[in-house]
C-alpha cells in the first residue's frame, strides 16, 4: 500500500493504461455543481488536487473560469491536459505532492474533491482533512464526491462510509451536505457520496 505515496506508482498507472477509475468524462454530481455556480464564481481560486486526466478542470476552463490550478503527483496526466488544452495557463498546472504543498503560497476558495481522497493510503487521511483545512481560505469550501462503499483495503481506490467521514472532517468542518448522490454516473449509481464542507 505504500507505494501509492510515490509519484512513480501513479506514473506507470498512466502509461500503462491501468485507470479504471477514469469515466473518460466530467463527473455527473460536479457537472451539476459547477453548472449551478454564479458568474461572480468565475474569477474565483479553485483547486483540483489529485486531478488525473482532470475532466472536471477541462470544464471549468471550458465554462470560463480562470483561476483553476491543477495538482497532481505524476507528469503524464498533466502533460496530457496540457496538449488537450493548449490555452489553459500552464502556471497553473502544478506537478506536485498534495501534502507538500505551502498553505503560505498557496490558498484556495474552494476545492473539487473527485477520486483524490480514495486514492490515498487511508493512513493519511486526517492528514488529507488537515491538509484542505490549510490550504483553504476562512470560510473556503471542499466540495466534490466520496466513495460510499468498501472496496477492501489492498489498493486504490479505498472505500468508506458516511460515519468515517464525518468523525474526520467534523472536526476541521461543517458539514453543510453529505449525502448519498441521486446523480452519479451509471458506473458509480448507488456508491458515491456528494459532499459539501466549509472550512471552521
Amino acid at each position: 500500500m505504500d507505494n501509492v505515496n510515490q509519484a512513480e506508482f501513479w506514473q506507470q498507472r498512466y502509461q500503462s493504461d491501468s485507470i479504471g477509475w477514469d469515466m473518460g468524462e466530467v463527473s455527473p454530481p460536479l457537472k451539476a455543481y459547477i453548472d449551478q455556480l454564479p458568474e461572480s464564481a468565475k474569477d474565483q481560486a479553485i483547486l483540483v488536487p489529485g486531478a488525473g486526466n482532470a475532466y472536471e478542470v477541462g470544464y471549468l476552463h471550458e465554462q470560463g473560469f480562470t483561476n483553476v490550478t491543477l495538482v497532481d503527483f505524476a507528469p503524464a496526466p498533466i502533460a496530457d491536459f496540457a496538449e488537450r488544452y493548449p490555452s489553459f495557463p500552464s502556471e497553473q498546472l502544478i506537478c506536485a505532492d498534495f501534502f507538500e504543498l505551502s498553505p503560505e503560497r498557496y490558498q484556495f476558495d474552494w476545492v473539487l474533491e473527485q477520486t483524490f481522497f480514495c486514492a490515498i493510503n487511508p493512513q493519511r487521511r486526517n492528514e488529507y482533512v488537515q491538509q484542505m483545512e490549510n490550504l483553504l481560505k476562512p470560510k473556503g469550501k471542499l466540495v466534490g464526491v466520496l466513495f460510499n462503499r468498501d472496496f477492501g483495503n489492498t489498493h486504490p481506490p479505498f472505500g468508506g462510509d458516511i460515519e468515517e467521514y464525518k468523525r474526520r472532517f467534523e472536526t476541521h468542518f461543517d458539514i453543510e451536505i453529505m449525502e448519498p448522490c441521486y446523480n452519479s454516473h451509471p458506473a458509480r449509481q448507488g456508491s458515491e457520496l456528494f459532499i459539501k464542507l466549509q472550512a471552521q
